[in-house]
């Protein structure tokens, strides 16, 4: 039986001002909902804080890639994700600004173990996963509050001393609500790339949260009829076109609608110091390609944009920062509080994914902490122990993929790598592995193997 994702999410009594609790997470996007799941399950007493009321929208590519997979089986969400509409990606089609294309396949018995990555609508995703969280917190005694929006970061000690120690929020409107207040030894950043815990973790420092160079601005479509799409078993499409550069637009099968009909997620991004400096409009550049481009145009001459579906958004990349005051890519825990996902700016630089460093980063940052031994407050030792083990991890594939991000400024060198790799069957089958194989992606890194590849 197909699960629901249309219907709201009963998450419990309101707990009273003034309650104490062991974390607390602000923001109930994946990042969050598994933050508060690991925690839950840690035997914690949790309170998850989300902004909107679910089932709510998010804007994303929607691809949950394969790095994903683990955690959403251990917190139980992934049998859920296979009972929902749905895409089981079987690769990755790239196109230059030349208008050359290749595909690259992941092997056929990840495809049919069911060990590839899907592609579906956040609406969906986000649901499953909070209402997952919900059933966790719950169980462990904690509480959970929607349409909850936190007006104050609780903050106590001297500078180079201090800890975040709770928040002060309403549900629905500072004018309307009532004003609540609550305590933990550790509250757990997950509210996006806007979120109010980084805000503090950065300020209480003195350190920047935000530089253009390394946001990206995002604007995304659901379409239907797009040509060439027709199953639940497709390849996702990320193309360099001329004029979109340093970015690049998206077309992601994400299952078929009530219908029968695939529907396409269709976007684009770039970063915004770039978009900034050309006065580009993402919206706009996108309908120009939909309509005027020479082979897409054709591909969407009988396709129909879902009404209402377009929305915009920014994303934090994890890249390296050149200078950084104290950690990479930025500041993102303190006493008292960690960041994760989005908020702890950990979006890869190259494919524009998040969701799957959110759930390795929740699931590093409840490991630092101990509800027995940190009753006064997540030490800030362990912070800066947090934030060196989430670069440890996740900094070299970013680092990497920020060095690619910058390849494919120039428009002669991406024509000349996918003109290369058509022509070079060894060159293509590295490229393949790389999306399952670390060993592969290792292999990437080096600056001799590809040379090697490219030119001999």
């Amino acid at each position: 039986m197909a699960v629901e994702w249309d219907t709201p999410i009963e998450s419990g009594a309101i707990p009273e001002s003034g309650s104490h609790f062991d974390v607390i997470v602000v923001g109930g996007g994946p990042g969050g909902s598994a933050a508060a799941s690991y925690a839950a399950m840690a035997g914690n007493k949790v309170l998850l804080l989300e902004k909107k009321k679910f089932p709510r929208d998010k804007v994303c590519g929607d691809a949950v890639g394969g790095k994903s997979l683990r955690i959403v089986t251990e917190l139980g969400v992934r049998s859920l994700i296979e009972q929902t509409p749905h895409n089981r990606v079987t690769g990755i089609t790239f196109s230059s600004p030349g208008g050359q294309n290749i595909t690259c396949s992941l092997p056929i018995e990840e495809i049919e173990n069911k060990e590839a990555g899907y592609a579906l609508p956040r609406i969906q995703f986000d649901y499953m996963m909070f209402q997952k969280a919900v059933e966790h917190v719950l169980s462990s005694g904690g509480s959970v509050i929607q349409n909850f929006n936190v007006n104050e970061i609780l903050v106590e000690g001297v500078e180079n001393a201090q800890k975040i120690t709770g928040i002060v929020g309403f549900v629905g409107n500072k004018k309307e609500g009532v004003e609540l207040s609550f305590t933990a030894p550790l509250t757990i950043g997950a509210g996006g790339y806007n979120c109010p815990v980084a805000r503090t973790v950065t300020k209480c420092y003195g350190e920047p949260m935000r530089d253009d160079k390394h946001y990206c601005g995002a604007y995304r479509e659901y379409w239907v009829d797009v040509e060439g799409i027709e199953t639940s078993q497709e390849p996702i499409e990320i193309h360099f076109i001329d004029g979109v550069l340093p970015g690049y637009w998206w077309v992601f099968p994400v299952g078929k609608n009530t219908e029968g009909k695939t529907v396409v997620n269709v976007g684009i991004g770039m970063v915004i110091s770039e978009m900034n400096k050309r006065s580009v409009k993402l919206k706009g550049l996108q309908k120009s390609i939909i309509e005027d481009h020479p082979h897409f145009s054709k591909r969407f001459r009988n396709a129909s944009m879902i009404n209402g579906s377009g929305k915009g958004y920014q994303l934090p990349f994890g890249s390296p920062r050149k200078k950084p005051p104290s950690y990479q890519p930025r500041r993102s825990a303190m006493g008292g509080a960690m960041c994760v996902g989005d908020a702890a700016a950990l979006v890869d630089p190259f494919s524009g994914e998040g969701i799957g460093n959110a759930l390795v980063s929740s699931k590093i940052a409840i490991k630092y902490f101990d509800r027995l031994k940190h009753q006064e407050g997540l030490p800030s030792k362990l912070a800066e122990e947090y934030m060196k083990e989430i670069w440890n991890t996740l900094g070299p594939e970013l680092s990497n993929s920020f060095k690619i991000q910058k390849m494919v400024r120039k428009k002669w060198l991406m024509n000349w790598v996918i003109g290369k790799a058509n022509k070079k069957p060894e060159l293509k089958g590295l490229l393949e592995q790389s999306l399952s194989s670390k060993e592969a992606q290792e292999e990437l890194k080096s600056t001799w193997k590809l040379l090697k590849l490219l030119l001999f």
